[in-house]
């Protein structure tokens, strides 16, 4: 055979380097397009599910004790996800993988929701809420601890955030009680420390990570739960049930697979601007469904936090 003729076999069998490239930049191209529908769509999720959660927790206290709430809550949602996972065949995580994914949901989803749904038992939903709006402000002075220190806007966010959390705490809603307002702090730092510590570990891969912080946040809940003399409700009410259900399906296997989405196809600060969208949302939820009250000095301690955690949120992109 002549070496035309070995030449031209060889271009028609064998894929060129430009066609490698185009099909590497088609297939990148269609990664940024779903990026592109996703990202958006699990950040509404995030707005305005979870800030309906925290109503959905009010109800579910009426039969529920608040850790085994949790506990059962994230047991279900996690076993359903691990197993649907398992039987598509999507490799589990290695033994660092559960690891980390123990310490993160035991933060995330132990300590962080415990809290939440502690406190609610003594403060209204959209006080919770506004409470925890404060975790992107914790989450900005973990950072410092990887080498993220903040620039002057993000400096002027934290103080101003804190001032709103000070202002918070001197009114009404949580001065009646120093429990709930030390535990609302306790999660929001939880959460924002695990959000971070997550960012620079080896995580299970894609929805998996989501099955297996809650099975390890579950365990955390229960341990806490019986720990502290819960027991599981002799009845639980129409109301609790359909709360209970929700949270399952839309807080745990939605909401927390849209926040673990974000965070990692978004900077922190886009991922974590919920916390500035929830107590609106949670606020105005708790005075239509509910009839709670707030207060005008809640209502300042909120405006506050919001302007803090904006700040830092708009200072985010011009420091990167």
């Amino acid at each position: 055979m002549m070496r035309e003729d070995v030449a031209l076999l060889r271009r028609q069998v064998l894929p060129s380097p430009a066609m490698n490239d185009a099909a590497t930049l088609g297939t990148a191209n269609a990664a940024a397009d779903h990026s592109r529908l996703l990202l958006p769509l699990s950040l509404l999720v995030l707005y305005v599910i979870w800030g309906s959660t925290y109503l959905g927790i009010r109800f579910a206290l009426e039969s529920w004790p608040p850790f085994l709430l949790v506990g059962v809550r994230l047991l279900i949602a996690g076993v359903l996800m691990f197993g649907f996972l398992y039987l598509r065949g999507v490799p589990l995580p290695t033994g660092l993988q559960w690891r980390n994914a123990a310490f993160t949901g035991v933060l995330l989803l132990g300590i962080s929701n415990g809290m939440m749904s502690f406190s609610e038992q003594y403060v209204s939903s959209g006080i919770t809420a506004v409470a925890l709006a404060s975790m992107p402000l914790f989450a900005t002075l973990f950072g410092i601890w990887y080498g993220h220190r903040p620039n002057r806007r993000e400096t002027l966010g934290l103080v101003v955030g804190f001032a709103g959390v000070i202002v918070l705490n001197l009114g009404r809603a949580l001065s009646g009680s120093h429990i709930a307002a030390l535990a609302l702090l306790l999660g929001a730092a939880a959460w924002a420390f695990g959000s971070v510590w997550s960012k620079q570990q080896d995580m299970p891969a894609g929805p998996m990570n989501t099955a297996a912080q809650m099975l390890c946040g579950s365990a955390a809940q229960f341990v806490m739960g019986f720990g502290s003399g819960e027991h599981f409700p002799a009845h639980v009410t129409l109301r609790a049930g359909m709360a209970m259900a929700y949270l399952v399906v839309f807080g745990s296997l939605i909401g927390f697979s849209a926040f673990l989405y974000a965070l990692k196809h978004a900077r922190p600060a886009l991922a974590t601007s919920y916390a500035y969208v929830n107590p609106p949302v949670a606020v105005l939820l708790g005075v239509l469904l509910a009839g709670e009250r707030i207060g005008p000095s809640s209502l300042v301690g909120m405006a506050i936090i919001l302007l803090g955690v904006a700040a830092i949120t708009m200072a985010h992109p011009r420091r990167s």
